[in-house]
């Protein structure tokens, strides 16, 4: 297994990409420690991956507030002696554009998505360089934020934020062999949420509303197949392990081509 022994620390974990990503990592041996703000997604979360065979806790935490989030890595790393590895999800979704997006709401979904990963990075480093121990931090962005979508203003402008944030924090943190990379999803089959939610003890999510619209997702993609958030999982394993050790500030996108697609090509035309 390629997290033997090792301790992941995610934020944003919900039935969607953030526990899928939760399951992945535990799939490979991992211990979790499963963050959110809602005690639901952190318990339900933490409570699965223990049911399989691994070690987990929930933490409820706002990512936002520093007093919290120094506290959730403290906890972390009482439960299990440390952190090796963080995956910074949190993320609100407002899909409003630059002339509708009140100035609060722009402010907290930046602060969730770029302060939150900000906090989490300097606190479970700081932990890592006291252990002088080596760590993998993985950022999860967006092709939201690699192009430019309409009437997401802070969505895709804090997402591509994160892309210099990782490179940044990877020169600064190479000197104490800490790897931080980004990991890229596109628009997720929500299929596997819906299964996911019910193996937690949730309802199925109403996927019917939602089928015009990943339908329309999935013939413009290169692939003409949507990604899951096990494909996350399995990609964000492999970048916390030690397979990938010779990366670092590099981003590495599961998007079925999403990005790389010529912009007038259909690809639903053969």
């Amino acid at each position: 297994m390629k997290l033997k022994d090792k301790v992941a620390l995610v934020t944003g974990t919900s039935p969607n990409i953030g526990g899928g990503i939760a399951e992945g990592l535990a799939a490979e041996g991992a211990s979790l420690v499963c963050v959110d703000a809602s005690i639901a997604n952190a318990t339900d979360c933490a409570k699965y991956i223990a049911s399989t065979g691994r070690k987990a806790i929930g933490i409820t935490c706002d990512v936002t507030d520093e007093a919290q989030v120094a506290a959730a890595v403290k906890k972390a790393c009482e439960a299990f002696g440390r952190i090796d590895v963080l995956v910074n999800n949190a993320v609100i979704f407002n899909k409003k554009g630059v002339l509708n997006m009140p100035l609060d709401q722009w402010r907290k979904q930046i602060d969730v998505i770029l302060t939150g990963a900000f906090l989490f990075t300097k606190y479970a480093a700081q932990s890592m360089i006291e252990r002088k121990a080596r760590g993998s931090i993985i950022n999860i962005v967006s092709t939201a934020g690699h192009q430019g979508e309409p009437n997401n203003i802070a969505y895709s402008t804090a997402k591509c934020g994160l892309l210099n944030f990782t490179r940044s924090a990877a020169m600064e943190l190479v000197h104490h062999g800490i790897r931080v990379n980004s990991l890229t999803p596109t628009a997720t089959d929500p299929s596997e949420s819906s299964e996911r939610a019910q193996r937690w003890g949730r309802a199925p999510l109403d996927l019917a509303a939602a089928k015009p619209i990943f339908e329309m997702y999935r013939t413009r993609i290169p692939m003409q197949k949507l990604p899951s958030p096990s494909d996350y999982g399995r990609a964000a394993a492999f970048i916390a392990s030690s397979e990938a050790d010779m990366m670092t500030g590099t981003d590495l996108r599961i998007d079925a081509g999403a990005i790389a697609r010529y912009w007038p090509w259909d690809p639903s035309q053969r």
